[in-house]
């Protein structure tokens, strides 16, 4: 099974300074969004025009063999031990009623999953990338880790 959240740090981004335009407090990605939307079509992919914005985050619409996928990102606030990271998680589009039987997990073309690898992998000032099965983060377990999106 594809592993579809990453966490990852990185310098190169803001994650201080609060936007009069985010939605919440700590919404950042704004920037990186606008990068991975660069870059994605750099490579010559379908993107949507500019990220759209959760209450926690940012998410990147692009597509991949005719299929479109959502990469949904947000920042996690370090604390005194831990530096703060982002996570991002890679799912398909399905609209409302598909998002609502929790179809987003089902049918993430591995294509897309290597092409946010590369694109994370390449993000200025990167370090400690680490993919996790979406399940299992979302219960808690982050030890599990691993450096590739389809390591075992």
């Amino acid at each position: 099974m594809l592993r579809t959240t990453v966490v990852f740090r990185t310098t190169a981004f803001n994650t201080t300074t609060q936007k009069p335009y985010f939605l919440n407090p700590g919404c950042f990605g704004d920037d990186v969004s606008r990068w991975m939307i660069a870059a994605l079509r750099q490579r010559g992919v379908k993107t949507a025009e500019e990220p759209g914005q959760e209450d926690f985050g940012w998410y990147v619409l692009f597509e991949v063999d005719g299929q479109e996928h959502c990469f949904v990102l947000g920042y996690r606030p370090g604390d005194t031990e831990h530096e703060g990271d982002c996570i991002g998680t890679l799912e398909r589009s399905r609209g409302l009623v598909g998002s609502l039987l929790g179809r987003r997990q089902i049918g993430v073309n591995p294509k897309a999953v290597q092409l946010v690898h590369e694109l994370v992998s390449g993000l200025p000032d990167v370090s400690d990338i680490c993919w996790h099965h979406e399940k299992k983060f979302k219960a808690g377990i982050e030890d599990e880790g691993a450096t590739t999106p389809g390591a075992g």
